[in-house]
């Protein structure tokens, strides 16, 4: 085996004890990183491609599935790391189950459940007719509250299934709830070792315990039989449901334009432009248009509420959004040299 051209031989070890795990030979040279998962795959098959990491060092990065074998700095005999990912989840169950639960929780308070309350009717009904007025009308605002967080939700679960390419197929399972419900991690884990195509146990549960828990705690103040309207009424909410309803178009429109960048299943990066639709124009100031719209949906729904909770959940999502939208802004700028000079990564010429 002289040069580059011939057939190359791979070793792969465990990460961690360093044994060797499988050694490969004969493989082609232009072979690629998810090819040679296949092959390790066919030796331990209850390590499907999805739940292997392949390094070339034990503490580098992971190498990418459309990585070739003869482009990595190794020689004709090549030694790879191999860790275990545990078991993995789709990306579009990860998103259904988080957006589900938001959902159905929010209902729970919304229809006032006897076991959430439990308030005397003395202490929430009154025989004055300006009482039961001003009682009406907060009954309305959290109809409209929950027609609104209803709709925000139903669209996340339409993008998910319709709209969204996930650049990566899966995340661990262990993700989905750290410390959620241990029934439901157990059903998620089974799922994913009956598929075989699954993201990991802990993972996906801590998003599901950060949307299902505010979703609970927001219900909770919006709904509850004491809840007080808005200071400035019709007027105040008339506002926040216009300028929510232009948010979530907008978050829409930004999700079908970064989808359109992936058709065909490509998974290489490119840089979003505006098009003729006038909600993607942000794209002329910001690099993540579609985090800026999420924060003002949240925020014209702290309006909307008047609440407290809301609005420190709108906080909450605007610091995390920050911290991705920075973090995609520099990764914009590392990969692209022409990369817009005007753009910031979510608040116009600020942020």
């Amino acid at each position: 085996m002289g040069g580059r051209a011939g057939f190359f031989e791979v070793e792969i070890l465990d990460g961690k004890t360093k044994k060797q795990l499988c050694y490969l030979d004969k493989v082609e040279p232009n072979a690629t990183i998810r090819e040679i998962r296949l092959m390790f795959h066919k030796l331990y098959p209850r390590w499907y491609p999805a739940r292997q990491s392949i390094k070339l060092d034990p503490k580098g990065k992971s190498l990418r599935d459309e990585e070739i074998l003869q482009h990595l700095p190794v020689g004709t005999t090549a030694t790879l790391y191999f860790k275990d990912l545990g078991p993995q989840i789709g990306w579009t169950t990860v998103f259904l189950i988080e957006y589900t639960g938001p959902l159905f929780i929010y209902f729970l308070f919304y229809f006032r459940m006897p076991f959430v309350y439990g308030l005397d009717e003395r202490f929430t009904s009154s025989p004055h007719p300006v009482v039961n007025t001003l009682k009406c009308f907060c009954l309305a605002v959290s109809s409209l509250a929950c027609i609104c967080h209803s709709f925000h939700y139903i669209k996340r679960l339409i993008e998910t299934v319709f709209v969204h390419r996930f650049s990566h197929g899966t995340m661990p399972l262990r993700n989905i709830v750290k410390e959620h419900s241990l029934m439901l991690s157990v059903w998620l884990w089974h799922r994913a070792a009956v598929e075989m195509q699954t993201p990991c146990f802990l993972d996906v549960c801590e998003n599901c315990l950060y949307y299902w828990g505010f979703a609970a705690w927001l219900a909770y103040y919006i709904n509850h039989p004491l809840y007080t309207p808005p200071s400035y009424g019709k007027k105040q909410i008339n506002f926040a449901v216009i300028m929510f309803l232009l948010c979530e178009a907008g978050n829409f429109s930004i999700h079908v334009a970064l989808s359109d960048l992936r058709r065909n299943g490509s998974k290489t990066r490119k840089i979003p432009y505006p098009t003729k639709n006038p909600f993607t124009w942000l794209f002329f100031f910001v690099s993540c248009p579609n985090y800026t719209y999420e924060v003002g949906t949240w925020i014209s729904f702290t309006i909307m509420t008047q609440c407290v909770p809301v609005g420190l959940f709108t906080l909450l999502c605007f610091i995390q959004m920050t911290i991705w939208a920075k973090d995609k802004h520099c990764t914009y700028l590392r990969e692209f040299k022409d990369y817009p000079s005007l753009r910031m990564p979510i608040i116009p010429f600020l942020l």
